[in-house]
């Protein structure tokens, strides 16, 4: 019985080894143009979205070790399609629009930051206050067409 635990357990081991070896690109792209605000708003920006949403994203140890560093390239490649503010220059104004409406549904939503991302960054948690700035600030960018639209 320990011989086939053991063996179990090398062939786990060799496993995780093995998986080590998969290539995954953990990049941070030359930042284009940041996104435009106050600098308590950039401040929170930084520390609750950027890991995500931006080409600033710090990459933790544990995110070089497999299967973890899947998951971790998989979000950040999901959310800078999403979303990114290193590119903000580049949306057009319509999308820059969607993107600001989004922002303040997703804090309002409590979606952002993602509860799975908080354990383990815990800087990155919204306090209402925190919140309450994001989605002014979201919703000062859009144009009162839009706001009306919502409640009609």
């Amino acid at each position: 019985m320990k011989k086939h635990i053991f063996i179990i357990f090398a062939l786990m081991l060799l496993f995780f080894g093995l998986i080590q070896l998969i290539p995954i690109t953990q990049s941070n792209p030359a930042v284009v143009k940041e996104v435009e605000a106050p600098p308590q708003i950039h401040a929170l920006l930084k520390r609750a979205c950027y890991d995500c949403h931006s080409h600033e994203t710090v990459w933790p140890w544990y995110s070089h070790i497999a299967p973890v560093s899947w998951l971790l390239a998989w979000d950040v490649h999901e959310g800078r399609e999403e979303l990114n503010f290193s590119m903000w220059n580049q949306y057009t104004g319509k999308k820059k629009e969607k993107k600001l409406k989004e922002i303040a549904e997703e804090i309002e939503e409590g979606e952002m930051p993602p509860w799975f991302y908080l354990p383990l960054h815990p800087e990155a948690q919204l306090s209402s206050h925190d919140e309450q700035q994001l989605r002014e600030w979201a919703l000062e960018g859009l144009p009162q067409h839009t706001l009306s639209d919502d409640h009609d």
